[in-house]
């Protein structure tokens, strides 16, 4: 086959230069992914309708289950984020994802072929469920990176979340006080974390384990993400061949990529709201904890619906 031409080195340069184009286009809507998947029922930031004010950021939008247009949801955070935090605000948390997303990258392309190889039989094709065993182990191989990696992406990209929202309590605050006997006065802002600061943090409090937390959420994630990307995928660009000997054309291996990844990040979705609620530090006003998988997932049901495990889809 075509692909077994390319040596190992060569397919980890690869991922790694695609993995870092890959964050520098598409971070942006991940952090609106993090934000909206962390956003409970009580007080949200973000919402589908446009509202009418001088500062748009500074409105809390009633919230309750079966809320419209994600893709409303997503565009307003993105845009109250850019008012806020400026251009640069959408990629807060990247430099953590550019310099691990190599390494990571590496470890699954790796292991993914570790495993095809293992599996394979004198060279002949993988059945289905071998490449879905071969996918299974890469993404349970990748996890030790993925897993310290997401957990300060998700500090660091939802600290503007949380900052917005105490933002626009203090200034509702300060409005129902101007009605009253005594103004309000708003608390000074809380100084936004750095990586270094938050690995420090929680070596220091909690060892290791602090920087997996939620290793189990995301096995729960990563394994299936694979168990479904790689032999759709394989398929796919494969049906792209003019011949058996031939490689796929840039298009064909594009539009797979594309189907493949759509189609895993959508079923493993579920998986991936509870992995961000457990591995979130900080709460919003009057937004719930978790004690593990199982406790997440029925609270995430009983507050806000079957819905809620599709945000950030």
């Amino acid at each position: 086959m075509a692909d077994k031409q390319i040596s190992l080195p060569a397919k980890l340069i690869n991922g790694g230069i695609a993995g870092l184009i890959g964050v520098t286009c598409v971070f942006p809507i991940d952090l609106a992914k993090t934000r909206l998947q962390n956003q409970q029922n009580g007080q949200r930031v973000y919402t589908s309708i446009p509202r009418q004010s001088r500062d748009p950021g500074l409105r809390l939008a009633p919230a309750g289950p079966g809320s419209p247009c994600p893709l409303g949801h997503r565009s307003d955070c993105l845009i109250k984020t850019v008012r806020s935090e400026g251009y640069f605000g959408m990629y807060r948390g990247a430099a953590v994802n550019l310099t691990l997303v190599t390494p990571e990258k590496a470890i699954k392309l790796a292991a993914n072929d570790f495993f095809r190889h293992q599996l394979s039989k004198d060279g002949q094709k993988l059945t289905l469920l071998k490449e879905m065993l071969a996918g299974c182990g890469a993404g349970t191989c990748q996890v030790i990176v993925t897993t310290p990696m997401e957990m300060l992406k998700i500090q660091l990209q939802d600290a503007g979340r949380i900052a917005a929202q105490r933002k626009i309590l203090a200034a509702q605050g300060q409005l129902s006080a101007q009605g009253g006997a005594q103004p309000s006065v708003e608390a000074p802002a809380a100084p936004r974390p750095t990586a270094t600061q938050l690995t420090r943090d929680l070596l220091r409090s909690r060892g290791i384990a602090g920087l997996y937390k939620g290793l189990g959420a995301t096995l729960l994630r990563d394994v299936p993400f694979s168990v479904v990307y790689f032999p759709l995928f394989a398929n796919l660009n494969q049906l792209g061949r003019p011949a058996s000997e031939e490689k796929s054309p840039f298009y064909v291996s594009f539009l797979a990529g594309c189907v493949a990844g759509s189609a895993a990040a959508v079923a493993v979705n579920p998986c991936d709201v509870v992995k961000t609620r457990l591995q979130s530090l900080q709460r919003g006003v009057n937004e719930d904890t978790y004690s593990g998988i199982l406790d997440c997932a029925r609270k995430i049901l009983r507050h806000e619906g079957p819905s809620a495990f599709l945000k950030g889809a």
